[in-house]
């Protein structure tokens, strides 16, 4: 199986730069973040025409998410247990839930497409429901793991973070005074990884960053930040046989922001005990 992630940046605007690369690259499961569409304005016609199944979330112009697929999804949620909303002036447990989070099973992986709060500014309240938006996924995941420990589970998309200062390349952005780098969010992303999940890419492919703001000539000095992620449960991570960032997608005429990150799974390890004469498919995908 070949899992990738993208923030698409609005998948109406680049539904043909997407679904050729998903086709070019052998994509078995492809999540996409911010694709900025209600989800019947979403493109589905050209990703079945292309062979995929396609299941999408979203309310406005604004955030959603999407899972395209070349199996059937099924036990699709769109919220993980606990995921709080948020609405400008509107604070507390009824705040209304954005689109940020669609979960799927494919080929018996639990996949996760996930668009994490911005945060804004270290004084706003949208950087407070970061902080519990994530509390509320890493509690998911731990009640996940122990319920399940051998779940090839893979949560996955823009986190919104640069987890070491090996992965922030912009100098606008400052320990201190921005978010993404603050103390509070490593501490967040963090304890995912403590709640049994690890970044199944980095060992691999130990440099190189996934987003490059549009401004100050950004992407050709190579001032970008490493904040699309994999993280995998540990059964999953033991089945990852390949990684790449796929720098080449932020060139070219209208690219997103951010670059496909995609990972390798070879299903013999993901599940070892399955019966090779009752599944013909290959053993590897992609």
């Amino acid at each position: 199986m070949r899992l990738a992630t993208w923030n698409v940046n609005s998948v109406r605007a680049r539904v043909d730069r997407i679904v050729d690369f998903a086709v070019r690259e052998d994509i078995d499961v492809l999540a996409m973040q911010e694709i900025k569409c209600k989800v019947e304005q979403f493109p589905f016609e050209q990703f079945e025409q292309a062979g995929f199944h396609v299941e999408a979330h979203g309310f406005s112009q604004w955030n959603g998410v999407a899972i395209a697929s070349r199996s059937r999804p099924t036990e699709v949620e769109t919220a993980f247990p606990g995921m709080p909303g948020f609405a400008k002036g509107h604070e507390g447990p009824d705040a209304p839930q954005e689109a940020r989070a669609i979960g799927a099973t494919i080929d018996g992986v639990r996949v996760w497409s996930l668009y994490v709060p911005n945060g804004r500014a270290l004084e706003d309240p949208h950087y407070v429901y970061k902080l519990h938006w994530l509390e509320a996924l890493r509690q998911y995941t731990a009640t996940t793991l122990a319920a399940a420990p051998d779940l090839p589970l893979a949560l996955v998309g823009d986190f919104n973070i640069a987890p070491t200062d090996a992965d922030n390349g912009d100098p606008a952005i400052v320990e201190g005074f921005s978010t993404h780098v603050s103390a509070p969010e490593r501490e967040a992303f963090t304890a995912l990884e403590q709640a049994g999940l690890s970044d199944v890419v980095r060992p691999l492919v130990p440099t190189g960053f996934t987003y490059w703001d549009y401004k100050q000539l950004r992407f050709p000095r190579n001032e970008g930040l490493r904040i699309d992620f994999i993280l995998g449960s540990r059964a999953l991570a033991d089945a990852v046989t390949d990684a790449a960032i796929h720098r080449n997608e932020r060139k070219g005429e209208a690219p997103s922001d951010h670059v496909p990150v995609v990972v390798d799974l070879d299903r013999g390890r993901l599940f070892p005990d399955a019966d090779e004469e009752d599944d013909d498919r290959p053993m590897i995908f992609g």
